[in-house]
């Protein structure tokens, strides 16, 4: 399998799923529950969002909406792999195609791409993400190499998980850092502690959002960090879990 996000996870063969009835299963169910998708076309550092429109078992296709910009739909249509990620029910879903091709579905353009011969379904509760607040970030603070000018950067977080996290970069900082390793990192959890871990940088990607901004975007990975440390992260992911459900509810 080419695997979708191989940059992120080393142990995608415990999560796979190689059966076409069940791909099928999920891909409807992404489709019916109009569960967005993030797809990252290799190569580009951009991510735009699409849906699943129709999944055809007779021709073996999966319809896909077109993105927003049409650069993007250009861009798709012309990779040699592109990755796909969404959650459904809360467990993270990962696939990939080496091609998607230009079609029209029910009158409107749309891309269609081979069912993928497998996917990843990560169940485990450390791939889990939250997203952080946006009014009042929670920040990481990187000790620099004295090739990265030294000192400490702090950085706003776009989400966490117990695996790791995601930030924004958005004067680049840390330069062309996929693979940096960075000792040392403090995360500033609100009303839970300071976390004090190692941080891989595993990807990185640049979000187009409101009014058409963009953001950078760093994925990374903890690096050996404690038991207990890693229990105040899931703490702050629960207690992020419980505020959203409460504004859900209209309770917050």
């Amino acid at each position: 399998m080419m695997h979708p996000h191989n940059d992120q996870q080393q142990d995608w063969h415990d999560f796979e799923i190689d059966s076409a009835r069940e791909i099928v299963t999920l891909l409807r169910a992404i489709g019916d529950k109009k569960q967005l998708v993030r797809m990252l076309i290799k190569g580009e550092t951009d991510v735009c969002l699409t849906a699943v429109l129709e999944v055809d078992t007779e021709r073996g296709t999966v319809v896909l909406d077109c993105p927003v910009n049409a650069e993007q739909s250009r861009r798709a249509g012309g990779a040699e792999r592109i990755a796909f990620e969404t959650t459904l029910d809360k467990i993270r879903i990962l696939f990939s195609s080496s091609q998607l091709r230009s079609v029209t579905h029910e009158g409107r353009p749309a891309l269609e791409m081979a069912i993928p011969e497998t996917m990843i379904r990560l169940q485990r509760r450390e791939f889990y993400r939250m997203a952080t607040p946006v009014s009042l970030p929670v920040m990481v603070c990187i000790p620099l190499p004295p090739e990265l000018g030294g000192g400490t950067a702090a950085f706003p977080l776009a989400d966490i998980s117990c695996g790791g996290i995601a930030l924004f970069d958005q004067k680049l900082v840390l330069g062309n850092s996929i693979g940096s390793h960075f000792q040392g990192c403090v995360l500033d959890l609100p009303e839970i502690g300071s976390v004090t871990t190692a941080l891989h940088i595993r990807n990185a990607l640049d979000l187009t959002v409101l009014n058409n901004k963009t953001r950078h975007r760093l994925g990374c990975e903890f690096v050996d960090i404690s038991r207990g440390n890693l229990n105040l992260i899931q703490r702050y992911i629960t207690r992020l879990e419980r505020e959203h459900n409460a504004r859900v509810a209209g309770l917050g």
